[in-house]
């Protein structure tokens, strides 16, 4: 405790009011920014400006301590030796996040999420993050080591071989999801912005919002929430992408109905084409130049089985456009009196020669 205070003895006025404002400048940087700048959070330029706003502030009092404290210092104390750990540490985040801003700008990938464009990540970006990110911890890691005092190659060789093997008896839990997300990255299949289908137990439609380090965010699209799926556990799933189309056309939505067999085959056809047309008239992200398809199934026991085929290139509102399009074929359906209820068939079998013949044998 004296050892503090008596490192605070070497400041004058002007370096404790320097200081302190340097401090609170740090604590309070995100309300500056966003109150102050004016810049929205969670952007890159927002990112940016923070690591640089803080950056400044911690060399400021770095300078100060360094002119106050480490000069004037015969040997060094535990004090200082903390507060170096600190400094490092911090520089090293500093680092770190430059590093991979200034990547993702030099090699990110422009994609729209969720109606604004953003830089996304791609496998060149992941892995060149995580070699530089390492490298930067191994340095600040070395340095730390030698101001604790391990000077010996052999002492820091003993504290970055326990390290290692700390990592190794974990790499179960961290290690699989690092490198399946670096294949998710390089195959493509799927990226920021693309609306997917897999079955986690039920089917999910979700937008797939980022894909981190050890997890995918994913946006589900029917319930309105957020899906944190590990990428080991992501890769396991059959994924369809519903943004990669097969061709220009667009999604091939397809909707099935059971009709009775009583409906004329002309008068089904001219409700689905009417029931389309109305769809276009009310603007349903449905497209309209490539029209309606529409074909029989199966013909089954009790009904006909309908299959209406329609292409869409709005997925953000694929299950919308999928619930108007219903609703649009059923209130057609009443107005033409054809039932989409599958209609329930009973055979009556005529038992009455049967009969007869039962009486005409007791008569003789």
């Amino acid at each position: 405790m004296q050892e503090f205070i008596n490192l605070f003895s070497h400041l004058n006025p002007a370096a404790y009011t320097i200081i302190t404002l340097n401090i609170l400048l740090l604590i309070f940087a995100q309300r500056i920014l966003t109150h102050g700048f004016k810049l929205a959070p969670k952007t890159h330029q927002y990112t940016l400006w923070l690591m640089l706003f803080r950056g400044i502030n911690f060399l400021i009092i770095f300078a100060f301590g360094y002119y106050y404290w480490y000069q004037p210092a015969l040997e060094k104390g535990p004090a200082l030796k903390i507060l170096a750990i600190l400094g490092i540490t911090y520089a090293a985040y500093l680092l770190i996040n430059f590093g991979n801003y200034f990547i993702l700008k030099r090699y990110g990938k422009e994609r729209e999420v969720e109606g604004k464009i953003r830089l996304t990540e791609t496998y060149q970006t992941r892995a060149v993050s995580i070699f530089s990110s390492v490298f930067i911890s191994i340095v600040a890691l070395i340095a730390i080591i030698h101001i604790l005092g391990f000077d010996s190659l052999l002492e820091t060789g003993g504290v970055i071989g326990f390290i290692g093997v700390f990592l190794a008896l974990t790499q179960s839990t961290w290690a699989p999801d690092i490198f399946s997300g670096l294949i998710i990255l390089n195959s493509d299949m799927l990226g920021e912005g693309d609306v997917i289908e897999f079955n986690d137990g039920k089917t999910v439609y979700g937008l797939v919002y980022k894909t981190k380090l050890f997890h995918t965010e994913i946006l589900n699209l029917i319930d309105n929430h957020r899906v944190m799926v590990r990428n080991a556990r992501l890769r396991d799933f059959t994924i369809h992408n519903l943004t990669k189309f097969a061709s220009a056309r667009g999604l091939r939505e397809k909707l099935i109905f059971k009709i009775g067999y009583d409906a004329p085959t002309e008068q089904v056809k001219k409700m689905f084409h009417e029931a389309f047309g109305k769809a276009i008239e009310r603007g349903l992200n449905i497209e309209e130049q490539h029209g309606l398809e529409i074909g029989i199934q199966d013909t089954g026991d009790h009904a006909v089985e309908w299959v209406v085929f329609y292409h869409t290139k709005n997925i953000r509102k694929l299950i919308r456009t999928r619930q108007h399009m219903m609703a649009e074929f059923y209130a057609m359906s009443q107005q033409y009196g054809i039932s989409l209820s599958t209609p329930y068939t009973l055979q009556i079998q005529d038992t009455s020669s049967n009969t007869k013949e039962a009486g005409a044998k007791e008569r003789a």
